[in-house]
Order: structure tokens, then C-alpha cells, then sequence
């Protein structure tokens, strides 16, 4: 499948040109596979989730509308690998990084498209100054300093079970009396793993703090 394929040429193109020091693996979790991810602080712990507070970073993003979360992914995924693989003004390689996200606007009604923006974080060595994409519909965009309740969950997951788990998310958090309020109009899923990785996995929804 074309998504399994570009995953793995990501993952041996760009890491086997990276060195990955025993730091870089130290500061990440392992779930982000070597790999640069966004940096957080876990504020707080349950059963059902975590509180976390990420540093701004800097993204390469790509909206896609439509009625599918996988194939709206999946197209997002190429437009983004095509950059990182060197259609940017630089004609530059940029590296792999985790976890690819999707922040999903559902659509108002069973038969409204949604809206995914489809993001790739900026390697941290590019991050003050990242290539500009070629491709009009992909673009440089800035998460800035936030917080988000994130719950984890394993296997190969679809859009039903991101879907499923962000329930599942606000379920947990309406029992606990939070007093802090999150958006409600959207969510972010991310995921950390290629489609080829069989055990262990670690995919996660994110509802952001206001």
C-alpha cells in the first residue's frame, strides 16, 4: 500500500542520515522511535490520561477536506513526504520526525465533509529556519506553547478509533471535574508508528486546554 511505502522509504531515507545520540534518545519518550518529536512536560497522570504541557514548535501542514479519515490521512501524509523528500524551495531532505498529527474539524452534519490539517513537526535543526514548501496547498505553520489532556492506546488505529477514544477522553475528563475547560469544536489525533510495525504501538488523542 502506498502509505506503508512512503512510511518506510521516511524511515530509511531520512533516519539513516541522521545521527541518533544516546541524548536525543534519553530526552524523547520511546514511543517516538528516535525520532525528533515535540517536547512536553506530563503536568498530571490518570488511569485515563495525561495533562501535558508542549513547547511551541514549528509544523509543515496540509489541510484536506473530505469524508474519510484514512484516505484524508493518507493523501496529507504524501503531500507532506514529497516535501520532506526535497519539493521545497531549497530542494532540501529534511528528516523524519513523530508523531504525524491530524487535527480533525468534524463536519456539521452526517453528510458534511470534515476538515483534517495533517502535519509533520519540523526537525528541531531546522526548526528556526524550516525550507519553504513548493506545493501551495502545503505550508509552515507554528504550534504555539499549549496545554492538552492526551490519552494513549495501542494497535493499528483507525479513524473509528480515534474517534472511540476521543469519547472516551471526554467521558474521563467530565468524571474527574477538570476545572480547566478544552476545546470542543475539534481534536487532534497523532500517531507515532509505521504501518509496517507490528507490536506495541502508540497512537494518541488530544484535546487542547483554552
Amino acid at each position: 500500500m502506498a502509505y506503508k511505502s512512503l512510511w518506510i522509504a521516511a524511515l530509511l531515507s531520512m533516519v539513516s542520515g541522521k545521527s541518533i545520540t544516546i541524548d536525543t534518545l534519553q530526552s524523547a519518550p520511546a514511543f517516538c522511535n528516535g525520532l525528533d518529536c515535540p517536547k512536553f512536560t506530563v503536568l498530571s497522570k490518570t488511569k485515563d490520561y495525561e495533562e501535558r504541557a508542549y513547547d511551541a514548535s514549528k509544523w509543515t501542514s496540509t489541510l484536506i477536506s473530505g469524508m474519510d479519515y484514512q484516505s484524508a490521512v493518507s493523501q496529507g501524509f504524501m503531500k507532506l513526504f514529497d516535501y520532506i523528500s526535497g519539493d521545497n524551495l531549497d530542494k532540501k531532505k529534511v528528516a523524519m520526525t513523530a508523531p504525524v498529527t491530524a487535527k480533525v474539524v468534524p463536519g456539521q452534519g452526517p453528510a458534511c465533509a470534515s476538515n483534517f490539517t495533517v502535519s509533520f513537526m519540523v526537525p528541531f535543526a531546522d526548526q528556526d529556519n524550516p525550507p519553504k514548501p513548493a506545493d501551495p496547498n502545503v505550508y509552515l505553520s507554528e504550534l504555539p506553547a499549549l496545554k492538552a489532556y492526551v490519552r494513549s492506546f495501542g494497535g493499528f488505529a483507525s479513524g473509528d478509533d480515534y474517534i472511540k477514544e476521543a469519547l472516551e477522553l471526554d467521558k474521563a475528563l467530565k468524571a474527574s471535574n477538570t476545572t480547566s475547560d478544552y476545546h470542543t469544536e475539534f481534536y487532534y489525533t497523532a500517531g507515532y508508528d509505521a504501518p509496517f510495525k507490528p507490536f506495541n504501538r502508540h497512537n494518541e488523542v488530544w484535546f487542547i486546554e483554552l
